[in-house]
C-alpha cells in the first residue's frame, strides 16, 4: 500500500515540476441591466511554485524507499 502511494506521489511530483500551471477562459458579465447583458471572455491563470513539485516528489521517494517489502 505504501509503495503505491509513494509511486503516485513521485509521478505527481514529476508532473508538477514539468507543468507549472495552466490557463483557462471564463465568461464574465460586464453589464447586467435588465434585458441588456454584456459579457466578455477573461483569461485566468493558475500557477504553483516549482518547489511544490519537488516537495511532493521528495515525499514520494521517502515513502517509497521506507515502505516494507510485502
Amino acid at each position: 500500500m505504501n509503495k503505491s502511494v509513494g509511486l503516485i506521489l513521485i509521478v505527481i511530483g514529476a508532473i508538477l515540476l514539468i507543468w507549472t500551471g495552466f490557463t483557462y477562459n471564463k465568461k464574465e458579465k460586464i453589464i447586467d441591466a435588465g434585458p441588456i447583458q454584456v459579457s466578455a471572455d477573461r483569461q485566468k491563470t493558475v500557477n504553483w511554485p516549482p518547489y511544490a513539485g519537488g516537495i511532493v516528489l521528495l515525499a514520494g521517494v521517502v515513502i517509497f524507499v521506507s515502505a516494507k517489502k510485502s
